[in-house]
């Protein structure tokens, strides 16, 4: 299973900035604390249910945002940071990506003081894809979970996640260890929060990942909850998702022996936004699929790789820093604070006036729907000929798409006709491919493509591709 881990160089360059800029945005100018003080700011442990939808974020790699302009744009309250490893030379000391010993550190420990000043919380994860796990390196259980626990000591911890992947994932007495000290932490850290990530397929986790309950089983090991990761596996959209998951609760009812219930308890989603690594697409439409199921059924996390790819991109397309899809900034964020049982802020309503239609016709007086707009349950567009309706607080959702989060009340017609304009074509559809030439109406105006395109929204994507022919 693949995750872009680590972005270019430039961009860890742009990261060590963007740290030292949040810790000393962080710092009293009269008094300023050491960053590596940031258990004196630990507080009373959140609620299970934010550590649950804590969401990935890269501290130190990966151009990490402000994690504090995401608390406030989204409600998030908690991240899951991202990775701990054995450190690159070898030895049993924990250390951030392989290259900064946690003993040391001051960078992370700035940036949970940040997050904490501003009422959230951390949970770690350890492991991830690629580098050397300690669980390969430290040799027992003991030496395994007292290199853990100076983690949850530096950072004064409430939570904690084991991402067990490849190849750490089908060395046996690796995982053994990792397992065997995730009880550990879990009996000697009162209240402790422990997930276990590990891949998703098909059939819910592959023969590893069933031999990874039999240990757990055996061991007597109840994490909060076992999370798999359906994606760079051929996933085909939320509903291939949806299907693993409900796979994966037949293995934990038949390897962990629990009843229905308990199983979607102790399960989780742990999904990729955008573009994977291995091609597939997982739009804010499969995220509303996936959501949809998981709160319908009761499972006990939510989560998605990764916050540093929660923004459209722009000049740069590098796979570990932005989702390479038509989005706004923090679009998947906000379902992880859903999740949690929060509603995101919502934004001033659209300034415009609008009218609304009864079905049936009228002419299209309403302001043309876009993207980029919130829009407050009520308002009124129109879109591709018709007139529509929100039903409720609604950001990026295009009426009569998948999320049916707008009434159509008709078709309509009227409007500005652009030079040379006339009537509305075929509306665009983020699933068919066109050609250069193609026409298509979109928002109330009519697009023409420059080239080849597939799912790049006409006005709303930084690639440029379609040419605004006016209203229509």
């Amino acid at each position: 299973m693949q995750r872009a881990r680590l972005a270019a160089t430039a961009m860890a360059a742009v990261a060590v900035a963007g740290v030292a800029a949040a810790v000393a945005a962080n710092a009293s100018t009269a008094q300023v604390q050491p960053a590596a003080s940031a258990a004196a700011l630990a507080p009373n442990a959140l609620s299970n249910n934010w550590y649950a939808s804590a969401p990935y974020l890269m501290p130190v790699s990966n151009n990490p945002p402000d994690p504090t302009v995401v608390m406030a744009a989204t409600g998030q309250k908690a991240f899951q940071l991202a990775f701990i490893l054995a450190p690159d030379g070898g030895g049993c000391s924990p250390t951030w990506d392989g290259k900064n010993a946690v003993s040391s550190d001051t960078a992370v420990a700035g940036v949970i003081s940040k997050i904490r000043a501003a009422g959230g919380d951390v949970s770690v994860s350890v492991g991830g894809y690629g580098g050397t796990k300690l669980g390969q390196t430290c040799g027992t259980v003991a030496a395994t979970a007292a290199a853990y626990q100076q983690v949850i000591d530096k950072y004064s911890l409430h939570a904690i996640d084991f991402d067990l992947e490849e190849p750490e994932y089908e060395n046996d007495a690796a995982v053994n260890n990792e397992l065997g000290a995730a009880k550990t932490l879990q009996a000697n850290n009162s209240g402790l929060f422990v997930s276990v990530t590990m891949p998703g397929t098909s059939a819910g986790t592959g023969w590893f990942g069933t031999q990874l309950l039999d240990k757990s089983k055996a061991l007597g090991f109840s994490p909060n909850n076992f999370s798999i990761m359906p994606f760079d596996g051929g996933f085909a959209g939320g509903s291939a998702q949806v299907s693993a998951l409900e796979a994966l609760h037949g293995l934990l009812t038949s390897h962990m022996g629990w009843d229905s219930a308990t199983a979607y308890a102790h399960e989780g989603f742990s999904g990729m936004n955008g573009h994977s690594d291995n091609g597939e697409v997982f739009a804010q439409s499969d995220f509303q699929t996936v959501y949809d199921y998981a709160t319908s059924h009761g499972l006990g996390r939510f989560t998605f790789w990764s916050v540093n790819r929660d923004r459209q991109c722009g000049s740069s397309t590098d796979n570990g820093i932005c989702s390479n899809i038509t989005q706004n900034d923090w679009d998947f964020t906000k379902f992880t604070t859903r999740f949690a049982g929060a509603t995101p802020p919502q934004s001033p309503p659209p300034t415009t006036t609008t009218t609304t239609t009864t079905p049936g016709g009228g002419s299209c007086t309403a302001a043309a729907w876009n993207a980029s707009t919130p829009y407050n349950g009520g308002a009124v567009v129109s879109y591709g000929g018709h007139q529509w309706t929100a039903k409720w607080w609604t950001q990026g959702d295009t009426p009569g798409g998948s999320q049916n989060v707008w009434t159509d009340n008709g078709a309509c017609s009227g409007g500005t006709t652009p030079p040379g304009g006339g009537t509305c074509p075929t509306a665009w559809n983020a699933s068919t491919p066109y050609s250069g030439g193609a026409v298509v109406s979109y928002g109330g105006h009519k697009w023409t493509a420059k080239w080849w395109t597939q799912g790049d929204t006409p006005g709303a994507n930084s690639q440029n591709v379609w040419t605004d022919n006016g209203s229509c």
